[in-house]
């Protein structure tokens, strides 16, 4: 069973009232290219603008469209972006991003822009944190702002926090961080805050985005591999009965969304979250896997239910010879070292409340068991090596 979002979104009797202007980086990616889908099929279209590295405008309109091939929208909403939309600029170089007359007219922000990896790549602080401060400073000073939308992430708190997460839990000193990545994404957070403290600024922290609630992982299969890995291997870092706090890119795009356009919110920080109540075991993921292989490869595919076991990271590795004969085609060294590094989150069985976000009228998310099995369908002809690769730029 598959599960499709609402044809209307919940930020739709917002639409009308919406005056200003928004603007939207990171457009060209996964989360970045979900929300301008969704926009896309809007009346407020004709005042988005978005943020783009390209040399002129016409390349980051094609840019743009590019991204949102893999959405399968219909032709005319493509048709719809429009070079003059695109205002170029990169936080590698935030201060040429500066000359934008455009900015000023700028009401809303959602910021969707940063290099997303768990690998530690070179560009992580001088984009997520020193570029991103730069360009959220200068855009403070010009533009009349009502709204900055900063996507973080859940994890940023540090692995480990108590779980289930509270919103607004403040972790201590020297959080647990697995990847740079969560490091650069609380750090920005806390700058804007302490440096910044007139912004109007929200930051809505997704917990672990996989997968599109009604395209599988068409649009992508980022983090999807993990779980393909965890059956095929018949044995992974967590147990049946532990959750994983996951959620769709479509509806995160949506929720976004919601937070930016809604007139007036409660608090400054939010979680984009699964939570307690609607976060998947594996147990059910382990059956919705199985379904939608049997699905793909047109025969039955058995769940590992008994057959399956949890095991240490060391026992894992012991496996590494026989990584190509059960996963496919792949680099050994670097798929232990994927599987060292995502099986400690695996086995984290921590959850992210979204108390707050449900109180603004945002709808809960889709329960990942509900279309993990779209997800294992339209992955099965893809090798996870494949898959792998946007998780490690």
């Amino acid at each position: 069973m598959t599960t499709s979002l609402k044809q209307l979104p919940s930020y739709a009797p917002y639409l009308a009232t919406f005056t200003g202007e928004l603007l939207v980086t990171g457009g060209t990616g996964f989360l970045g290219g979900a929300i301008v889908a969704s926009l896309l099929a809007t009346p407020l279209w004709s005042r988005v603008r978005l943020l783009v590295r390209a040399a002129s405008q016409q390349e980051g309109a094609i840019r743009v469209v590019d991204n949102l091939l893999r959405f399968e929208l219909p032709q005319a909403q493509l048709d719809a972006v429009r070079p003059e939309q695109i205002l170029l600029g990169d936080f590698r170089d935030a201060e040429a991003i500066f000359a934008h007359a455009d900015l000023s007219r700028i009401t809303h922000v959602i910021n969707s822009a940063a290099i997303a990896t768990f690998s530690n790549h070179p560009g992580l602080w001088p984009i997520n944190v020193d570029g991103t401060f730069r360009f959220v400073q200068r855009l403070h000073q010009v533009a009349k702002l009502q709204r900055f939308v900063h996507i973080g992430t859940a994890m940023s708190i540090g692995a480990d926090a108590p779980s289930p997460v509270v919103e607004g839990y403040v972790p201590g000193p020297t959080p647990l961080h697995l990847v740079p990545y969560t490091r650069t994404k609380i750090a920005i957070e806390d700058k804007i805050r302490a440096e910044l403290p007139t912004l109007p600024f929200v930051a809505a922290r997704p917990s672990i985005v996989v997968g599109h609630s009604r395209l599988g992982t068409r649009p992508s299969g980022s983090i999807f591999w993990v779980f393909r890995i965890a059956q095929l291997l018949g044995r992974f870092t967590c147990a049946l009965d532990d959750h994983i706090d996951v959620v769709p890119v479509d509806w995160t795009a949506d929720a976004l969304i919601h937070l930016t356009l809604k007139p007036t919110l409660a608090h400054s920080l939010y979680h984009l979250s699964a939570g307690p109540d609607y976060a998947s075991n594996f147990s059910a993921l382990d059956v919705a896997l199985a379904r939608g292989r049997s699905k793909a490869l047109g025969r039955p595919v058995a769940p590992l239910g008994a057959a399956y076991s949890q095991a240490s990271y060391e026992e894992l590795a012991a496996m590494r010879e026989h990584y190509e004969e059960k996963l496919g085609p792949c680099n050994p060294r670097i798929m232990q070292r994927a599987i060292k590094l995502y099986g400690v989150f695996a086995a984290l069985d921590i959850t992210f409340h979204n108390k707050r976000m449900l109180a603004e009228g945002v709808p809960p998310p889709p329960r990942f068991g509900d279309y993990a099995d779209l997800c294992a369908q339209t992955s099965e002809s893809t090798p996870i090596a494949e898959q792998m690769v946007a998780d490690f730029k």
